[in-house]
């Protein structure tokens, strides 16, 4: 359970998703690489919130962001009309990549447990670079 007084960064960021028929397979059950994109919402959604906005990282910084490895779990299905939260929060950070923890429940219920490592690229050459000082202070 999360302390409602903890600083902001120390809270995981909680995204809702509801389940569409498009997320699932012919059984109504969400397909495994729905998941993956419910994730990424929940990613860039917790950058909007830190005051990260990606557009201008791109544009003026020449930087943009690639997972480059995934630990997933699934332990249990969600279906059809489920009322999903995503959370994302700071796992680790390094000097140019940044790991997410990140969960999908069905209310308390944990239904994927994953890991994503996120690097920051030079958007002309895709080749890695230093993270951003604003993107290294907005990570705890």
């Amino acid at each position: 359970m999360t302390d409602p007084n903890a600083a902001p960064q120390a809270r995981p960021f909680a995204l809702p998703v509801r389940v569409y028929w498009e997320d699932t397979d012919a059984g109504g059950i969400v397909y495994h690489a729905a998941y993956l994109a419910f994730m990424e919402r929940a990613r860039s959604e917790w950058l909007r919130a830190a005051g990260i906005d990606q557009r201008r990282l791109r544009e003026k910084e020449q930087v943009q962001f690639a997972v480059v490895d995934m630990q997933i779990e699934w332990k249990r299905p969600a279906r059809f009309d489920d009322l999903l939260t995503v959370t994302a929060s700071i796992a680790g950070k390094h000097r140019a990549s940044f790991s997410f923890a990140q969960r999908v429940l069905r209310g308390a219920e944990l239904l994927v447990d994953a890991t994503v490592r996120v690097a920051a690229l030079d958007s002309a050459t895709l080749k890695p670079r230093r993270l951003p000082e604003e993107l290294l202070n907005a990570c705890p």
